[in-house]
């Protein structure tokens, strides 16, 4: 498995202020990356330590085996801000080519350059139009062709799907799902849901400290399996009523009508047995989810 990315030690101040402590990970080639937490967490430094705006006041951080901000790195890693928009008074094609002027490309070269991202995001078809005439959705898809420019091998989407309808953001997941075969993406979101449908692994920051998830929380490593269950109305005395399954060793209440049942693995279709128990209770459910969600993971109280 190839290393994209390693920090370690990791460590940004602001005078007095630490945005970033002792943060260590590795991301590797392949399925795109979440980067979640609340404002302020030290995402956004994170992106531009990595992007070379910043360096860091302590530790290392190497991309590709290079020193972040290398030269040897133009090129290879983009960044799509949030509020990245395009010039309205030019068509898309003419400024995709002009950014890939200005990634070194021949006038020649950056025209074929813009049909190809273009092509890749689905919006070749409107390559002479103005950013105005596109909707909300293929102006985003336009945005992420252009950090799409020069082949890099690592993307990073800041909030890629904010403000869109649900039809336009499904468009957008699919999109980054689709060219995960191109490059690497690192996603910042704040939608969970999203981010764990395309995500395998999860850096959690907060308060400047990182903590790592897997969206498949079923891991090999271990004999332990989880079952989430989001029950249609509060019932009582469910969590007793949970422990009482053959080969259950934990259940705990994640938030209202929701529940994360801890279970062996060696117990056989444990998930015909939960619904079976459902049915002699009389309890109606909503979802049954095969894992840990990753707003579980993140989120979840232990109960003790």
């Amino acid at each position: 498995m190839s290393t994209l990315i390693k920090a370690h030690g990791l460590s940004k101040y602001y005078g007095s202020k630490l945005a970033l402590d002792q943060v260590n990970f590795e991301i590797y080639k392949g399925a795109p990356v979440a980067l979640v937490g609340p404002n302020g967490a030290g995402k956004t430094t994170l992106f531009s330590l990595l992007c070379g705006y910043l360096l860091p006041s302590k530790g290392e951080l190497s991309i590709m085996g290079k020193r972040a901000g290398h030269s040897a790195l133009f090129g290879k890693l983009s960044a799509l801000p949030q509020d990245a928009q395009l010039d309205p008074r030019f068509s898309i094609a003419h400024q995709l080519g002009f950014y890939g002027q200005l990634q070194g490309l021949s006038t020649k070269q950056s025209q074929i350059e813009a049909f190809r991202v273009l092509e890749l995001v689905g919006l070749r078809d409107v390559a002479s139009q103005r950013s105005d005439d596109l909707s909300h959705g293929m102006r985003k898809r336009a945005t992420i062709a252009q950090a799409l420019i020069g082949q890099p091998e690592i993307v990073m989407l800041d909030e890629a799907t904010a403000g869109l309808d649900p039809i336009h953001a499904r468009e957008v997941r699919q999109l980054v799902s689709n060219l995960s075969n191109e490059a690497t993406f690192i996603l910042s979101s704040h939608d969970l849901t999203e981010l764990e449908r395309l995500c395998g692994q999860v850096l959690h920051l907060n308060k400047g400290k990182l903590t790592e998830h897997a969206t498949q929380s079923n891991s090999t490593a271990t004999n332990m399996r989880y079952m989430t269950l989001l029950l249609s109305e509060e019932y009582s005395n469910v969590e007793q009523s949970l422990q009482g399954i053959a080969g259950v060793s934990k259940v705990y209440k994640s938030q209202a009508k929701e529940y994360v049942i801890e279970y062996t693995h060696s117990t056989t279709v444990f998930d015909i047995s939960l619904l079976q128990h459902c049915h002699r209770e009389g309890w109606r459910y909503r979802q049954l989810v095969n894992g840990h969600t990753l707003e579980n993971q993140i989120f979840k109280q232990e109960v003790t």
